[in-house]
Order: C-alpha cells, then structure tokens, then sequence
C-alpha cells in the first residue's frame, strides 16, 4: 500500500516536471480563481453560522468576521421555543412532499409522452405547454380563479396551481429522448408490453439521475416556497416555514422602533427593546440557517446524479 502511494506521488511529480512554465503558471492562476471562487461561495453560508451562535452585542458592531465571539445558543433557544417555527416546519414538509409528488406524477408521464416522436398532434402540445412559460394571468386574475376554487386558505393552493414546471418537462422528455433507445420501445411491445408496462418498467427503472435531479429542483421549490404562501395563505395555522420566520423577523425588528416611537417609554424599556433587536439580528441568521439545513443535507445524496442527468438532459432533442 505505501508502494503504491509513493509510486502515484513519484507519477504526480514527474507529470508537473513535464509542463512547460506557462503551462505551470496557466495551472497555478486557475487553481488559485478556483479556490477563491469556492471561499467566495462558501464565505456566507459560514458567516451565517458563526453570527447565529455569536453574541448579539458583538454581530451588530460588526465584530464577528472569521470566528465567533462570544459563543451562545441563545438564538437557536428562542426559534425552538416558539411552537409556530415546529408548526411552519411541519407545514413546509407537508408543501414539499405532497407537492414535489404532485409534481412528478404530472410531469414524468407528459414528458415520456412529448417524447415519442410519432405521437399525433405533438408539436402543438408543445407549443402549448411553451407559450404557458412566457404567457401568464397574472396575479389578480389566478386569485380570483383560486377563490373561486375554493382554494384560498387551504394547503391546496400552494400544491395544485404549481403542477408542472414545463422547463423541467422539457428538460425531462430530452433525457427519456437521448439516454433510452427506440430498439428497447420496440422489443417490449413485440413481447407484448403495454405503453404503461413500459412507462412504468422500462422507462422510470432506467431514468434515476433524471428523476433524482427534478424532483431535488421541485423539492427545492416548495421548501422556499413564499410569495404565494404570503399571498394565498392567511391562516397562521396552514403557513410555511418562509413565511412564519418573516412574521418573527418582523415582530422582533417593529418592536424596537415602536418603543423609540412610544411618548411614554422611560429608558429601561428602550433597552429591552434594543437588547430584542440586537436578539433578532442574531435570530435572523439561526433562521437562515434552520431553513437551509434541510436542503444542505438532501443535496449531497443527490448531486452524483446532476452531471449524468442534467447534461444528458439538456441536449438539443
């Protein structure tokens, strides 16, 4: 085994001696952009957490850069004591199981259907589905659509009008189009297969990369989820995640400036209420980061499939 380390080392070392000096130089300034790149990336996701545990007093100065200063879990306390974020969580988990299923069985059997190229009326299908991505309602027309649906203030109108996404139909139906070949469509009908024996057998068993990366995009979707839910959902019971942090950043942010703006307030309220929004400052940024973990955790299992399904998937078909 240590051999075979020193032999790869020796290898990698008599690779690098081979470059010319421009080829070394041209490989030292792209390592170094790419290396900036990813600190760049990954420079706010960790501020985010090293603010969330770091003392209020100490985010609000500016103070907190690199590590934390003044390490307390007083911000994650307060967002687990309120029962409205566990109640926004079970919500948001509703939203994005229940629709991201929804949302595959609309659009994977679409997509395998726009992709027999033979199917009658196909091209005007498509031109359909196409003009619906540059051609809208509107928002006050689909309100009064959705009440008169009866879908206002139900979980339903945040799942049912967010069917299909045509672009990853599209980019679905390209996928079953170039990575499954007409010879295999062929030899199970000639064993007698049906078009459902095949959708189901052949088809969706072959398709995992592809069906990995749409539902992570749908998936995605739903979990941020906050115009509409804000728009559609007023009922504090039905309400996301995205939106039940907003009504804490909110409450915690006017609490402040309504004691400032308060005739009556002596001097130890103002400090409460300053204490509460140097608190909500360090809030926001536990908040940004108990919404993002879930997404954080799923991607890794997922992102295998993303150089397969998403480049196969996106050639011209």
């Amino acid at each position: 085994m240590m051999k075979r380390k020193k032999s790869e080392t020796i290898h990698k070392k008599s690779r690098w001696s081979n470059y010319s000096r421009s080829d070394k130089i041209f490989l030292i300034a792209v390592y170094a952009i790419l290396i900036s790149l990813t600190l760049i990336c990954l420079y706010p996701l960790y501020f985010t957490v090293i603010a969330s545990v770091s003392d209020a007093h100490s985010v609000y100065r500016g103070e907190v850069n690199l590590f934390p200063k003044g390490f307390t879990m007083a911000a994650y306390e307060l967002v687990f004591q309120n029962k409205s974020i566990w109640r926004g969580y079970g919500n948001t988990l509703f939203y994005t199981i229940a629709g991201t299923a929804y949302n595959m069985f609309l659009t994977l059997p679409a997509a395998y259907a726009l992709s027999k190229k033979r199917m009658y009326g196909r091209g005007v299908l498509t031109v359909l589905f196409l003009i619906t991505m540059y051609f809208g309602g509107g928002l006050i027309p689909s309100y009064i659509l959705y009440t008169n649906l009866n879908l206002i203030n139900t979980r339903w109108v945040l799942i049912i009008p967010a069917g299909l996404s045509v672009y990853n139909m599209i980019v679905t139906r390209i996928y079953f189009q170039n990575n499954i070949p007409e010879t295999l469509y062929e030899a199970a009908r000639i064993d007698g297969a049906s078009e459902f024996s095949i959708f189901f057998k052949i088809v969706l068993q072959l398709s995992g990369p592809i069906i990995a990366v749409i539902a992570l995009y749908y998936a995605v979707e739903h979990w941020s989820s906050y115009f509409s839910a804000m728009v559609y959902i007023r009922d504090t019971k039905l309400q996301p995640l995205q939106v039940v942090l907003r009504n804490i950043l909110i409450l915690n942010e006017s609490a402040y400036q309504d004691a400032l703006q308060a005739s009556d307030a002596t001097a130890e309220t103002i400090e409460n209420a300053a204490k509460q929004a140097y608190m909500a400052l360090t809030m926001k940024f536990s908040l940004v980061f108990i919404a993002s973990a879930p997404m954080l955790a799923i991607y890794p299992f997922v992102q295998k499939f993303f150089v397969k399904g998403i480049m196969i998937g996106s050639l011209k078909g």
